[in-house]
């Protein structure tokens, strides 16, 4: 007799409520899982250089004649760089901020720090990520790599970006038909590899999830619940009134788009890695009808300037430390905070424990205790799911919006991508 196998979705869940059960049960067995979690993490990071590199060379350079990578008759053939890339960055300027607005006005309502007493806190880890913050110079010339071998091997996505780019207008000017099928060729294998890694998805989730368990307890899910709480409730709240919205107004086909972020945002959400969830999202935004082209330029490039959950927790957690430390901060001084964070959120992705060493540069700028980080240490690991799976869905459906502006999105079914071999158990 034969069963279909479970949808990958259903295996992911199943994956992160075993993990979950087996890190409680037996917290060492769980901590010796976190090999598996490494593991599935590693071959992800393998997809991502030639897959963001193939997919853009091949939209960029492709223009007419390449099938599926042309946006439209009426996009006329070739990718614009420019012209997408300037819509990209407006849009994403102002959704960031929105979540930033969306972040300070909830942390002034919930009050989360009120009665915290930071004195007893040691500033020492704090001081060390404040001293890994770079500056606006740095952060400008981390843009441009000096190898492209040597981004590939850090997963640099962004210097990909930016050097593929440059190579494909290269490609483009020089009329290197034989460079683009190559890169055609490269794109359609790396989808397939992508799909041979998913099916261990579930297992890496698992392993995650009982080494994250087994390492701080079930304590974590409960320890400093109200800052926890206030940030679940602050992106809920700008999920629903700005993502939705949004969605809404770019006639965003909702329910085809939560089927088809569903998967990418659980993956996000249990190895609090945007990398983990970065090839399921391409594949799935093309499958949704986002062409190749749009989806592998905005995807990457959202990945350091599109960051919503990032920089709403930004915005909570100062004035969480400033709450928590008794300094009050007016509301002049929190719009200022708001200014600066705009800025410096936009170099997070280039920065090892991003989130946190930008905290630490705020708490610095705004005289705020750098205790105030050992604080939140804790519980970071809980906060850092929820906005690494806010981050994703809010790239990919920029990915769907910038489609819709560029009227070139296709209305599509979304299609189970199963193997034969998995497609039934015996």
């Amino acid at each position: 007799m034969k069963l279909k196998a479970p949808a990958l979705t259903t295996q992911i869940f199943i994956g992160l409520a075993l993990g979950i059960f087996v890190g409680w049960l037996s917290p060492q067995v769980g901590m010796a899982s976190s090999p598996g979690a490494d593991i599935f993490l590693h071959l992800i990071k393998t997809i991502i250089a030639p897959l963001v590199f193939s997919t853009l060379v091949v939209g960029i350079a492709g223009g007419h004649g390449h099938g599926d990578n042309s946006l439209s008759a009426n996009s006329q053939g070739a990718f614009s760089v420019g012209r997408v890339g300037l819509k990209c960055l407006i849009y994403f300027e102002l959704i960031t901020t929105f979540a930033l607005i969306v972040g300070l006005v909830v942390v002034n309502v919930c009050q989360p720090g009120a009665g915290i007493n930071l004195s007893a806190l040691n500033a020492g880890e704090a001081q060390e990520l404040l001293a890994k913050k770079p500056s606006a110079g740095d952060l400008i010339t981390h843009i441009f790599p000096t190898s492209i071998i040597d981004s590939m091997a850090r997963g640099d996505v962004l210097q990909i970006v930016v050097f593929t780019i440059i190579f494909a207008l290269g490609v483009k000017a020089a009329r290197a038909t034989q460079i683009v099928d190559l890169c055609q060729s490269l794109a359609e294998v790396m989808f397939k590899y992508t799909g041979y890694v998913m099916k261990v998805a579930p297992l890496g989730v698992a392993c995650a999830m009982a080494s994250t368990v087994g390492k701080h307890g079930l304590l974590v899910l409960f320890s400093l619940g109200k800052l926890v709480g206030t940030l679940y409730l602050a992106l809920a709240i700008f999920i629903i009134g700005i993502l939705v919205p949004v969605a809404l107004l770019a006639k965003v086909p909702l329910k085809r788009f939560a089927a088809a972020v569903k998967e990418p945002f659980l993956i996000a959400f249990s190895t609090t890695s945007s990398e983990a969830a970065l090839p399921k999202a391409l594949q799935n935004m093309e499958a949704l009808g986002v062409p190749r082209p749009i989806v592998s330029f905005v995807l990457p490039l959202g990945y350091t300037f599109n960051l919503d959950g990032t920089t709403l927790y930004l915005s909570l957690a100062a004035v969480f430390v400033a709450q928590a430390a008794g300094v009050h901060m007016p509301i002049e001084k929190q719009i200022l905070m708001l200014l600066t964070l705009m800025l410096t959120s936009k170099g997070v992705a280039a920065v090892p424990r991003a989130s946190l060493v930008i905290l630490a540069g705020t708490l610095a700028t705004f005289d705020l205790p750098l205790a105030g980080v050992a604080l939140i240490l804790g519980v970071d690991t809980l906060m850092d799911m929820a906005r690494t799976s806010v981050n994703v869905l809010g790239n990919c459906l920029a990915s769907v919006v910038m489609a819709r502006w560029e009227g070139v999105f296709e209305e599509k079914e979304i299609q189970p991508q199963v193997e034969p071999a998995a497609a039934t158990l015996v």
